[in-house]
Protein backbone atom coordinates (compact mmCIF):
# COMPACT_ATOMS: atom_id res chain seq x y z
CA UNK A 1 0.00 0.00 0.00
CA UNK A 2 1.15 3.63 -0.45
CA UNK A 3 1.84 5.23 2.00
CA UNK A 4 -0.57 8.81 1.85
CA UNK A 5 2.86 10.76 1.97
CA UNK A 6 5.49 9.37 -0.34
CA UNK A 7 8.87 9.24 1.70
CA UNK A 8 11.36 11.46 0.19
CA UNK A 9 13.41 10.19 -2.58
CA UNK A 10 15.78 7.54 -1.68
CA UNK A 11 19.82 9.36 -1.81
CA UNK A 12 23.08 6.81 -2.50
CA UNK A 13 25.84 7.07 -3.90
CA UNK A 14 26.25 5.20 -7.57
CA UNK A 15 26.72 1.31 -7.34
CA UNK A 16 26.32 -1.66 -8.82
CA UNK A 17 22.95 -3.65 -7.73
CA UNK A 18 20.75 -6.01 -9.23
CA UNK A 19 17.66 -5.24 -11.86
CA UNK A 20 15.88 -7.06 -8.28
CA UNK A 21 17.00 -4.58 -6.23
CA UNK A 22 16.36 -1.31 -8.57
CA UNK A 23 12.54 -2.63 -8.42
CA UNK A 24 12.81 -2.91 -4.83
CA UNK A 25 13.86 0.82 -3.83
CA UNK A 26 11.54 2.04 -6.51
CA UNK A 27 8.86 0.55 -4.76
CA UNK A 28 9.87 1.80 -1.28
CA UNK A 29 10.87 5.59 -3.12
CA UNK A 30 6.92 5.12 -4.28
CA UNK A 31 5.92 4.66 -0.76
CA UNK A 32 4.97 1.03 -1.00
CA UNK A 33 5.00 -1.05 2.28
CA UNK A 34 3.33 -4.01 1.96
CA UNK A 35 4.00 -6.55 -1.08
CA UNK A 36 1.47 -9.69 -1.42
CA UNK A 37 3.58 -11.87 -2.94
CA UNK A 38 4.03 -15.86 -3.88
CA UNK A 39 7.94 -16.28 -4.98
CA UNK A 40 9.70 -18.84 -7.43
CA UNK A 41 12.93 -19.42 -9.20
CA UNK A 42 11.71 -16.47 -11.82
CA UNK A 43 11.90 -13.96 -8.96
CA UNK A 44 14.21 -14.71 -7.11
CA UNK A 45 16.78 -11.84 -7.08
CA UNK A 46 13.33 -9.92 -6.51
CA UNK A 47 13.25 -11.54 -3.34
CA UNK A 48 16.91 -11.40 -2.14
CA UNK A 49 16.06 -7.95 -2.48
CA UNK A 50 13.09 -7.89 -0.69
CA UNK A 51 14.63 -9.85 2.18
CA UNK A 52 17.77 -7.10 2.16
CA UNK A 53 14.51 -4.62 2.80
CA UNK A 54 12.59 -6.37 4.98
CA UNK A 55 12.46 -3.51 7.48
CA UNK A 56 11.30 -1.27 4.72
CA UNK A 57 8.43 -3.27 2.87
CA UNK A 58 6.36 -6.47 4.12
CA UNK A 59 6.33 -9.41 2.17
CA UNK A 60 2.69 -11.04 2.55
CA UNK A 61 3.54 -14.71 1.09
CA UNK A 62 0.16 -16.59 0.51
CA UNK A 63 -0.58 -19.95 -0.44
CA UNK A 64 -1.59 -19.67 -3.80
CA UNK A 65 -1.31 -17.20 -6.58
CA UNK A 66 -4.83 -15.80 -6.70
CA UNK A 67 -5.03 -15.24 -2.96
CA UNK A 68 -2.16 -12.42 -3.52
CA UNK A 69 -3.64 -10.90 -6.05
CA UNK A 70 -6.92 -11.19 -4.48
CA UNK A 71 -5.28 -9.29 -1.02
CA UNK A 72 -3.70 -6.67 -2.96
CA UNK A 73 -6.93 -6.06 -4.32
CA UNK A 74 -8.42 -5.81 -0.93
CA UNK A 75 -5.92 -3.57 -0.01
CA UNK A 76 -6.41 -1.02 -2.77
CA UNK A 77 -10.54 -1.40 -2.37
CA UNK A 78 -10.36 -0.52 1.19
CA UNK A 79 -7.84 2.27 0.72
CA UNK A 80 -7.94 3.98 -2.83
CA UNK A 81 -4.44 3.45 -2.47
CA UNK A 82 -1.62 1.88 -4.84
CA UNK A 83 -1.48 -1.67 -3.75
CA UNK A 84 1.13 -4.63 -5.31
CA UNK A 85 1.41 -7.68 -5.65
CA UNK A 86 4.06 -9.94 -7.08
CA UNK A 87 3.41 -13.36 -8.52
CA UNK A 88 5.68 -15.81 -11.02
CA UNK A 89 4.92 -16.45 -14.74
CA UNK A 90 2.92 -18.73 -16.53
CA UNK A 91 1.16 -20.81 -14.52
CA UNK A 92 1.40 -18.44 -11.69
CA UNK A 93 0.21 -15.11 -13.68
CA UNK A 94 -2.67 -17.27 -15.18
CA UNK A 95 -3.75 -18.57 -11.50
CA UNK A 96 -4.24 -14.79 -10.48
CA UNK A 97 -5.35 -13.71 -13.70
CA UNK A 98 -9.30 -13.99 -11.94
CA UNK A 99 -8.00 -11.18 -9.60
CA UNK A 100 -6.46 -9.25 -11.99
CA UNK A 101 -9.85 -9.07 -14.28
CA UNK A 102 -11.94 -8.14 -11.48
CA UNK A 103 -9.53 -5.52 -9.92
CA UNK A 104 -9.94 -3.77 -13.58
CA UNK A 105 -13.90 -3.89 -13.12
CA UNK A 106 -13.41 -2.27 -10.14
CA UNK A 107 -11.25 0.51 -11.08
CA UNK A 108 -8.64 -1.08 -8.49
CA UNK A 109 -5.04 0.63 -8.01
CA UNK A 110 -2.99 -2.05 -8.67
CA UNK A 111 0.43 -2.82 -9.33
CA UNK A 112 0.81 -6.50 -10.85
CA UNK A 113 4.39 -7.37 -11.01
CA UNK A 114 5.10 -10.64 -12.66
CA UNK A 115 8.06 -12.83 -13.66
CA UNK A 116 9.23 -13.93 -16.89
CA UNK A 117 11.28 -16.44 -18.11
CA UNK A 118 15.25 -15.36 -19.83
CA UNK A 119 15.08 -12.52 -22.40
CA UNK A 120 16.34 -14.03 -25.44
CA UNK A 121 13.96 -17.17 -25.12
CA UNK A 122 11.11 -15.14 -25.12
CA UNK A 123 8.40 -16.25 -28.17
CA UNK A 124 10.46 -19.32 -28.81
CA UNK A 125 8.21 -21.20 -27.39
CA UNK A 126 11.47 -23.88 -26.42
CA UNK A 127 9.77 -25.13 -23.31
CA UNK A 128 11.20 -23.07 -20.71
CA UNK A 129 9.82 -23.57 -17.42
CA UNK A 130 6.55 -21.56 -16.91
CA UNK A 131 6.41 -20.49 -20.52
CA UNK A 132 3.35 -19.57 -22.11
CA UNK A 133 2.75 -18.14 -25.71
CA UNK A 134 2.84 -14.53 -25.20
CA UNK A 135 2.14 -13.99 -21.86
CA UNK A 136 1.69 -10.10 -22.30
CA UNK A 137 -0.85 -10.01 -25.00
CA UNK A 138 -2.99 -11.90 -22.36
CA UNK A 139 -1.75 -9.37 -19.27
CA UNK A 140 -2.78 -6.68 -21.92
CA UNK A 141 -6.19 -7.61 -21.99
CA UNK A 142 -6.79 -7.42 -18.28
CA UNK A 143 -5.09 -4.37 -17.36
CA UNK A 144 -5.03 -0.65 -18.24
CA UNK A 145 -2.07 -1.15 -19.85
CA UNK A 146 1.13 -3.99 -19.75
CA UNK A 147 4.86 -3.61 -20.28
CA UNK A 148 7.56 -5.15 -20.15
CA UNK A 149 10.97 -3.91 -18.74
CA UNK A 150 14.11 -5.34 -20.36
CA UNK A 151 17.28 -3.33 -19.06
CA UNK A 152 17.69 -3.82 -15.41
CA UNK A 153 18.60 0.11 -16.04
CA UNK A 154 15.35 0.85 -17.26
CA UNK A 155 13.91 -0.62 -14.43
CA UNK A 156 13.09 2.21 -12.09
CA UNK A 157 11.68 4.29 -14.65
CA UNK A 158 9.76 1.85 -15.70
CA UNK A 159 8.02 0.92 -12.83
CA UNK A 160 7.23 4.42 -11.96
CA UNK A 161 5.65 5.21 -15.70
CA UNK A 162 3.40 2.40 -14.47
CA UNK A 163 2.73 3.43 -11.16
CA UNK A 164 2.06 6.79 -12.62
CA UNK A 165 -0.01 4.97 -15.51
CA UNK A 166 -2.25 3.37 -12.52
CA UNK A 167 -3.14 6.82 -11.17
CA UNK A 168 -3.62 8.79 -14.01
CA UNK A 169 -7.28 9.24 -16.12
CA UNK A 170 -9.66 6.18 -14.78
CA UNK A 171 -7.42 3.98 -12.15
CA UNK A 172 -7.50 0.81 -13.16
CA UNK A 173 -4.37 -2.21 -12.31
CA UNK A 174 -1.27 -2.30 -14.63
CA UNK A 175 0.87 -5.37 -15.50
CA UNK A 176 4.87 -5.29 -15.97
CA UNK A 177 6.50 -8.27 -16.28
CA UNK A 178 10.56 -8.49 -15.35
CA UNK A 179 12.13 -11.16 -16.79
CA UNK A 180 14.25 -13.67 -14.49
CA UNK A 181 17.82 -12.50 -16.18
CA UNK A 182 16.78 -8.81 -16.19
CA UNK A 183 15.81 -8.91 -12.56
CA UNK A 184 19.66 -10.81 -11.93
CA UNK A 185 22.03 -8.32 -13.94
CA UNK A 186 23.79 -5.71 -12.27
CA UNK A 187 23.36 -2.05 -13.23
CA UNK A 188 24.74 1.64 -11.87
CA UNK A 189 21.94 2.76 -9.83
CA UNK A 190 22.21 5.89 -7.75
CA UNK A 191 19.42 8.26 -6.49
CA UNK A 192 15.71 7.05 -6.92
CA UNK A 193 13.17 9.83 -7.08
CA UNK A 194 9.44 8.48 -6.63
CA UNK A 195 6.81 9.16 -9.25
CA UNK A 196 6.11 12.91 -8.74
CA UNK A 197 4.30 13.82 -12.10
CA UNK A 198 0.96 14.67 -10.89
CA UNK A 199 -1.30 12.33 -12.58
CA UNK A 200 -2.47 13.21 -15.84
CA UNK A 201 -5.79 14.70 -15.19
CA UNK A 202 -8.33 16.39 -17.81
CA UNK A 203 -8.04 20.32 -17.91
CA UNK A 204 -11.46 21.33 -16.21
CA UNK A 205 -13.76 23.17 -18.28
CA UNK A 206 -15.87 25.52 -15.98
CA UNK A 207 -18.19 26.29 -18.78
CA UNK A 208 -19.06 22.86 -18.54
CA UNK A 209 -19.45 23.20 -14.98
CA UNK A 210 -21.80 26.42 -14.87
CA UNK A 211 -23.97 24.44 -17.45
CA UNK A 212 -23.86 21.65 -15.28
CA UNK A 213 -24.83 24.05 -12.45
CA UNK A 214 -27.57 25.55 -14.63
CA UNK A 215 -29.64 22.76 -15.64
CA UNK A 216 -29.11 21.48 -12.22
CA UNK A 217 -30.79 24.69 -10.85
CA UNK A 218 -33.74 24.40 -12.53
CA UNK A 219 -34.39 20.59 -12.42
CA UNK A 220 -37.47 19.91 -10.01
CA UNK A 221 -36.69 16.13 -9.39
CA UNK A 222 -33.21 15.42 -9.84
CA UNK A 223 -31.50 12.41 -8.44
CA UNK A 224 -27.99 11.66 -8.27
CA UNK A 225 -26.17 8.20 -9.06
CA UNK A 226 -23.14 7.91 -7.90
CA UNK A 227 -20.34 4.18 -8.63
CA UNK A 228 -17.08 3.35 -7.36
CA UNK A 229 -15.51 6.33 -9.04
CA UNK A 230 -17.14 8.55 -6.03
CA UNK A 231 -15.64 6.95 -3.40
CA UNK A 232 -12.59 9.41 -3.12
CA UNK A 233 -15.44 12.57 -3.00
CA UNK A 234 -18.35 11.65 -0.45
CA UNK A 235 -18.34 15.00 1.27
CA UNK A 236 -18.69 16.61 -1.58
CA UNK A 237 -21.30 14.59 -2.95
CA UNK A 238 -23.36 14.55 0.44
CA UNK A 239 -23.13 18.71 0.22
CA UNK A 240 -24.74 18.42 -3.40
CA UNK A 241 -26.97 16.24 -2.36
CA UNK A 242 -28.05 18.45 1.04
CA UNK A 243 -27.95 21.52 -1.42
CA UNK A 244 -30.34 19.94 -4.14
CA UNK A 245 -32.47 17.95 -2.10
CA UNK A 246 -31.89 14.88 -4.27
CA UNK A 247 -31.45 11.49 -3.47
CA UNK A 248 -28.54 9.79 -4.11
CA UNK A 249 -28.33 6.22 -5.43
CA UNK A 250 -25.73 3.81 -4.89
CA UNK A 251 -25.54 -0.31 -5.64
CA UNK A 252 -22.66 -2.12 -4.78
CA UNK A 253 -19.55 -0.06 -5.52
CA UNK A 254 -20.69 3.37 -4.70
CA UNK A 255 -22.37 2.24 -1.27
CA UNK A 256 -21.34 4.24 1.42
CA UNK A 257 -20.63 7.29 -0.01
CA UNK A 258 -23.93 8.66 0.95
CA UNK A 259 -24.43 7.37 4.78
CA UNK A 260 -27.69 5.32 4.81
CA UNK A 261 -29.03 7.00 7.73
CA UNK A 262 -29.54 9.82 5.42
CA UNK A 263 -32.97 9.35 4.46
CA UNK A 264 -31.64 10.64 1.08
CA UNK A 265 -29.48 7.71 0.26
CA UNK A 266 -31.27 5.13 -1.82
CA UNK A 267 -30.22 1.77 -2.63
CA UNK A 268 -30.33 1.65 -6.92
CA UNK A 269 -33.63 -1.09 -6.54
CA UNK A 270 -35.37 1.29 -3.97
CA UNK A 271 -34.87 3.78 -6.55
CA UNK A 272 -36.85 2.60 -9.40
CA UNK A 273 -40.09 4.22 -7.57
CA UNK A 274 -38.93 7.68 -7.73
CA UNK A 275 -37.14 7.23 -11.49
CA UNK A 276 -40.36 8.05 -13.41
CA UNK A 277 -40.46 11.58 -11.80
CA UNK A 278 -37.04 12.20 -12.21
CA UNK A 279 -36.22 15.08 -14.54
CA UNK A 280 -32.32 14.99 -14.36
CA UNK A 281 -30.39 12.46 -13.68
CA UNK A 282 -26.62 13.45 -12.59
CA UNK A 283 -24.30 10.28 -12.93
CA UNK A 284 -20.88 10.58 -11.09
CA UNK A 285 -18.16 8.03 -11.40
CA UNK A 286 -20.76 5.66 -12.86
CA UNK A 287 -21.99 4.38 -16.14
CA UNK A 288 -25.61 3.80 -14.80
CA UNK A 289 -26.01 1.03 -16.20
CA UNK A 290 -28.75 -0.49 -14.92
CA UNK A 291 -31.36 2.18 -15.26
CA UNK A 292 -29.54 2.70 -18.94
CA UNK A 293 -30.32 -0.33 -19.91
CA UNK A 294 -33.80 -1.83 -18.31
CA UNK A 295 -35.51 1.22 -16.94
CA UNK A 296 -37.69 2.90 -18.99
CA UNK A 297 -36.49 6.87 -19.49
CA UNK A 298 -38.82 9.30 -18.75
CA UNK A 299 -39.85 11.47 -21.30
CA UNK A 300 -38.06 15.25 -21.54
CA UNK A 301 -35.17 13.90 -18.49
CA UNK A 302 -31.68 15.26 -19.11
CA UNK A 303 -29.17 12.78 -18.73
CA UNK A 304 -25.82 14.44 -16.98
CA UNK A 305 -22.60 12.66 -16.63
CA UNK A 306 -19.39 13.47 -14.97
CA UNK A 307 -16.62 11.40 -15.06
CA UNK A 308 -12.80 10.87 -16.32
CA UNK A 309 -12.67 8.57 -18.47
CA UNK A 310 -14.08 10.06 -21.60
CA UNK A 311 -15.00 6.96 -23.62
CA UNK A 312 -17.52 5.88 -20.58
CA UNK A 313 -19.97 8.49 -21.30
CA UNK A 314 -21.73 7.60 -24.35
CA UNK A 315 -21.48 3.29 -23.95
CA UNK A 316 -25.08 2.69 -23.46
CA UNK A 317 -26.50 6.09 -24.78
CA UNK A 318 -25.56 9.49 -25.45
CA UNK A 319 -26.06 12.04 -22.39
CA UNK A 320 -27.36 15.54 -22.48
CA UNK A 321 -24.32 16.30 -21.28
CA UNK A 322 -21.01 15.48 -20.48
CA UNK A 323 -18.13 16.35 -18.43
CA UNK A 324 -14.85 14.52 -18.69
CA UNK A 325 -12.96 15.95 -15.57
CA UNK A 326 -11.38 14.42 -12.01
CA UNK A 327 -14.81 14.39 -9.42
CA UNK A 328 -11.87 15.47 -6.88
CA UNK A 329 -11.35 18.64 -9.47
CA UNK A 330 -15.25 19.35 -10.91
CA UNK A 331 -17.07 19.16 -7.43
CA UNK A 332 -15.77 21.83 -5.39
CA UNK A 333 -16.50 23.99 -8.47
CA UNK A 334 -19.92 23.01 -9.01
CA UNK A 335 -21.16 23.16 -4.93
CA UNK A 336 -19.39 26.83 -5.36
CA UNK A 337 -21.85 27.51 -8.51
CA UNK A 338 -24.72 26.04 -6.67
CA UNK A 339 -23.98 28.36 -3.69
CA UNK A 340 -24.34 31.17 -5.92
CA UNK A 341 -27.93 30.85 -6.94
CA UNK A 342 -31.54 29.64 -6.52
CA UNK A 343 -31.85 25.92 -6.95
CA UNK A 344 -35.68 24.92 -7.88
CA UNK A 345 -35.43 21.08 -6.34
CA UNK A 346 -38.61 20.22 -5.14
CA UNK A 347 -38.79 16.51 -3.66
CA UNK A 348 -40.71 16.38 -0.81
CA UNK A 349 -38.87 14.75 2.30
CA UNK A 350 -42.20 12.93 2.66
CA UNK A 351 -41.54 11.32 -0.72
CA UNK A 352 -38.49 9.95 -0.16
CA UNK A 353 -39.50 8.34 3.31
CA UNK A 354 -42.27 7.10 1.74
CA UNK A 355 -40.38 5.38 -0.90
CA UNK A 356 -38.24 3.85 1.75
CA UNK A 357 -40.76 2.78 4.00
CA UNK A 358 -42.38 0.96 0.79
CA UNK A 359 -38.49 -0.27 0.15
CA UNK A 360 -38.38 -1.56 3.56
CA UNK A 361 -41.54 -3.80 3.51
CA UNK A 362 -41.09 -4.84 0.48
CA UNK A 363 -37.42 -6.79 0.90
CA UNK A 364 -38.79 -7.75 4.99
CA UNK A 365 -39.08 -11.34 3.25
CA UNK A 366 -35.74 -11.86 3.01
CA UNK A 367 -35.44 -13.74 6.01
CA UNK A 368 -33.25 -14.55 7.80
CA UNK A 369 -30.94 -12.72 5.82
CA UNK A 370 -32.23 -9.30 7.51
CA UNK A 371 -31.43 -10.82 10.84
CA UNK A 372 -27.76 -11.64 10.42
CA UNK A 373 -26.75 -8.58 8.17
CA UNK A 374 -27.99 -6.50 11.38
CA UNK A 375 -26.59 -9.01 13.98
CA UNK A 376 -23.20 -8.17 12.14
CA UNK A 377 -23.61 -4.10 11.06
CA UNK A 378 -24.27 -3.92 14.94
CA UNK A 379 -20.97 -6.42 15.71
CA UNK A 380 -18.88 -4.28 12.95
CA UNK A 381 -19.99 -0.97 14.82
CA UNK A 382 -19.70 2.96 12.70
CA UNK A 383 -16.33 1.99 11.49
CA UNK A 384 -16.62 -1.63 10.54
CA UNK A 385 -15.88 -2.93 6.42
CA UNK A 386 -18.17 -5.50 5.13
CA UNK A 387 -16.74 -7.81 2.52
CA UNK A 388 -19.46 -9.30 0.49
CA UNK A 389 -19.42 -12.82 -1.34
CA UNK A 390 -21.46 -14.63 -3.91
CA UNK A 391 -23.78 -16.20 -1.68
CA UNK A 392 -27.42 -15.22 -0.22
CA UNK A 393 -26.36 -13.17 2.52
CA UNK A 394 -23.85 -11.66 0.33
CA UNK A 395 -26.73 -10.65 -2.13
CA UNK A 396 -28.94 -9.45 0.04
CA UNK A 397 -26.50 -6.88 1.98
CA UNK A 398 -26.35 -5.15 -1.70
CA UNK A 399 -29.64 -4.38 -0.64
CA UNK A 400 -30.64 -3.88 3.11
CA UNK A 401 -27.18 -3.85 5.15
CA UNK A 402 -27.24 -0.21 6.21
CA UNK A 403 -23.54 1.25 4.95
CA UNK A 404 -22.36 4.25 7.15
CA UNK A 405 -18.70 5.55 5.22
CA UNK A 406 -16.92 5.33 2.30
CA UNK A 407 -14.94 2.24 1.47
CA UNK A 408 -16.33 0.35 3.95
CA UNK A 409 -18.74 -2.09 1.75
CA UNK A 410 -16.31 -3.91 -0.27
CA UNK A 411 -18.02 -5.96 -3.68
CA UNK A 412 -17.14 -7.44 -6.52
CA UNK A 413 -19.43 -5.65 -8.67
CA UNK A 414 -20.27 -6.62 -12.70
CA UNK A 415 -17.56 -9.38 -12.15
CA UNK A 416 -19.16 -11.34 -9.95
CA UNK A 417 -16.20 -13.57 -9.27
CA UNK A 418 -17.17 -16.75 -7.01
CA UNK A 419 -14.50 -16.99 -4.26
CA UNK A 420 -13.01 -13.81 -3.94
CA UNK A 421 -14.68 -12.44 -0.82
CA UNK A 422 -12.06 -14.19 1.99
CA UNK A 423 -8.86 -13.54 0.11
CA UNK A 424 -9.72 -9.98 -0.71
CA UNK A 425 -11.60 -9.53 2.62
CA UNK A 426 -7.51 -10.24 4.50
CA UNK A 427 -6.15 -7.72 2.20
CA UNK A 428 -8.83 -5.19 3.68
CA UNK A 429 -7.97 -6.10 7.08
CA UNK A 430 -3.89 -6.03 6.23
CA UNK A 431 -4.34 -2.46 4.90
CA UNK A 432 -6.73 -1.29 7.73
CA UNK A 433 -5.57 -3.52 10.90
CA UNK A 434 -7.93 -1.02 13.53
CA UNK A 435 -10.97 -1.64 11.61
CA UNK A 436 -13.52 -4.68 12.24
CA UNK A 437 -13.33 -6.45 9.14
CA UNK A 438 -15.98 -9.38 8.06
CA UNK A 439 -16.27 -11.54 5.27
CA UNK A 440 -19.41 -12.92 4.50
CA UNK A 441 -19.10 -16.37 2.23
CA UNK A 442 -21.02 -19.26 1.28
CA UNK A 443 -19.20 -22.48 2.27
CA UNK A 444 -19.03 -23.24 -1.81
CA UNK A 445 -17.41 -19.92 -2.40
CA UNK A 446 -15.16 -19.97 1.06
CA UNK A 447 -13.80 -23.37 -0.13
CA UNK A 448 -11.79 -21.51 -3.49
CA UNK A 449 -9.31 -20.02 -0.78
CA UNK A 450 -9.53 -22.15 2.21
CA UNK A 451 -5.58 -22.63 1.91
CA UNK A 452 -5.30 -18.84 2.89
CA UNK A 453 -6.47 -19.63 6.42
CA UNK A 454 -2.95 -20.93 6.55
CA UNK A 455 -1.69 -17.24 5.83
CA UNK A 456 -3.82 -15.45 7.72
CA UNK A 457 -2.45 -17.59 10.99
CA UNK A 458 0.82 -16.98 9.66
CA UNK A 459 0.56 -13.43 9.24
CA UNK A 460 -1.65 -12.81 12.16
CA UNK A 461 -4.32 -11.26 10.26
CA UNK A 462 -7.46 -10.83 12.56
CA UNK A 463 -10.09 -10.90 10.42
CA UNK A 464 -13.76 -12.55 10.86
CA UNK A 465 -14.96 -14.71 8.27
CA UNK A 466 -18.83 -15.81 8.42
CA UNK A 467 -19.67 -19.60 6.28
CA UNK A 468 -22.85 -20.00 5.39
CA UNK A 469 -23.04 -23.46 5.50
CA UNK A 470 -26.48 -25.05 3.38
CA UNK A 471 -24.39 -27.83 1.62
CA UNK A 472 -25.34 -26.56 -1.90
CA UNK A 473 -23.95 -24.20 -5.02
CA UNK A 474 -26.97 -22.32 -3.22
CA UNK A 475 -27.82 -19.50 -5.89
CA UNK A 476 -27.43 -22.16 -8.87
CA UNK A 477 -29.38 -24.64 -6.65
CA UNK A 478 -32.06 -22.49 -6.03
CA UNK A 479 -32.55 -21.47 -10.19
CA UNK A 480 -32.79 -25.13 -10.51
CA UNK A 481 -34.99 -25.96 -8.34
CA UNK A 482 -37.48 -22.44 -9.43
CA UNK A 483 -36.35 -22.31 -13.27
CA UNK A 484 -35.56 -25.92 -14.49
CA UNK A 485 -37.97 -27.91 -12.15
CA UNK A 486 -35.99 -29.52 -9.68
CA UNK A 487 -33.30 -30.66 -12.22
CA UNK A 488 -30.30 -30.72 -9.93
CA UNK A 489 -27.19 -31.22 -11.41
CA UNK A 490 -23.76 -30.19 -9.69
CA UNK A 491 -24.94 -28.00 -7.24
CA UNK A 492 -24.50 -30.59 -3.70
CA UNK A 493 -21.49 -30.40 -2.06
CA UNK A 494 -19.94 -32.59 0.55
CA UNK A 495 -18.18 -30.26 2.77
CA UNK A 496 -15.51 -30.61 5.59
CA UNK A 497 -16.24 -29.64 9.36
CA UNK A 498 -15.30 -25.87 9.07
CA UNK A 499 -14.92 -25.37 12.76
CA UNK A 500 -12.51 -28.70 13.16
CA UNK A 501 -10.97 -27.33 9.44
CA UNK A 502 -10.47 -24.05 11.51
CA UNK A 503 -8.94 -25.32 14.32
CA UNK A 504 -6.95 -27.36 12.29
CA UNK A 505 -4.98 -24.36 10.75
CA UNK A 506 -4.72 -22.76 14.18
CA UNK A 507 -7.24 -20.30 13.98
CA UNK A 508 -10.30 -19.99 16.19
CA UNK A 509 -13.51 -21.65 14.87
CA UNK A 510 -16.88 -21.52 16.06
CA UNK A 511 -20.14 -22.07 15.14
CA UNK A 512 -23.57 -19.86 15.22
CA UNK A 513 -27.03 -21.06 14.96
CA UNK A 514 -29.03 -18.12 14.82
CA UNK A 515 -27.95 -14.36 14.95
CA UNK A 516 -27.92 -13.24 18.81
CA UNK A 517 -24.85 -16.68 18.45
CA UNK A 518 -23.49 -14.91 15.38
CA UNK A 519 -23.12 -11.54 17.42
CA UNK A 520 -21.89 -12.87 20.38
CA UNK A 521 -19.44 -15.01 18.16
CA UNK A 522 -18.76 -11.57 15.97
CA UNK A 523 -17.30 -9.59 19.31
CA UNK A 524 -14.88 -12.49 20.36
CA UNK A 525 -13.81 -12.36 16.81
CA UNK A 526 -12.89 -8.89 16.79
CA UNK A 527 -10.81 -9.19 20.18
CA UNK A 528 -8.91 -12.10 18.67
CA UNK A 529 -5.96 -11.55 18.11
CA UNK A 530 -6.09 -13.75 15.15
CA UNK A 531 -8.59 -14.87 12.27
CA UNK A 532 -11.61 -16.64 13.56
CA UNK A 533 -13.37 -18.59 11.18
CA UNK A 534 -17.48 -18.64 12.16
CA UNK A 535 -19.41 -21.10 10.14
CA UNK A 536 -23.60 -21.13 10.58
CA UNK A 537 -25.66 -23.78 9.43
CA UNK A 538 -28.65 -22.58 7.02
CA UNK A 539 -31.28 -23.91 5.15
CA UNK A 540 -32.85 -22.41 1.79
CA UNK A 541 -33.01 -18.62 1.83
CA UNK A 542 -35.62 -16.39 -0.05
CA UNK A 543 -34.10 -15.35 -3.29
CA UNK A 544 -32.99 -11.56 -3.72
CA UNK A 545 -33.61 -11.73 -7.46
CA UNK A 546 -37.36 -10.31 -7.13
CA UNK A 547 -35.62 -7.46 -6.12
CA UNK A 548 -32.97 -6.25 -7.71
Amino acid sequence: MNASVPPQPLDAPVEAVTGGEAAVRTLIANGVRTVFALPGVQNDWLFNALYDHRGDIRVIHTRHEQGAAYMALGAALATGELAVCSVVPGPGMLNAAAALATAYALNAKLLFLTGQIPLAAIGRNIGALHEITDQLGILSRLSKRATRIEHAAAIPAGLNEAIRTVHSGRPRPVAVEIPMDVLAARTQLGRIAAEAREPEAPVLDRRGIEQIAARLAEAKSPMIFVGSGAQGVAPEIRRLAARVGAPVVAYRTGRGIMDDRNPQSFVLPAARELWSRCDLALALGTTMRVPRQNWDRPANQTLIRIDVDPASHALLSQPDLALTARLEDALPVLAEALEAGSVHASWDPADLAAAQDAWRKRVSVLEPQIAYLSAIRAAMGEHGVFVDELTQVGFASRLVMPVYHPRSFISTGYMGTLGWGFPTALGVKVARPDAPVVSVTGDGGFLFGVAELATAVQQGIALVVVVFNNGEYGNVAQMQRTQYGGRRIATDLVNPDFVALAQAFGARGRRARDPQELRSELDAGFAASGPTLIEVPVGDMPSVDPFR
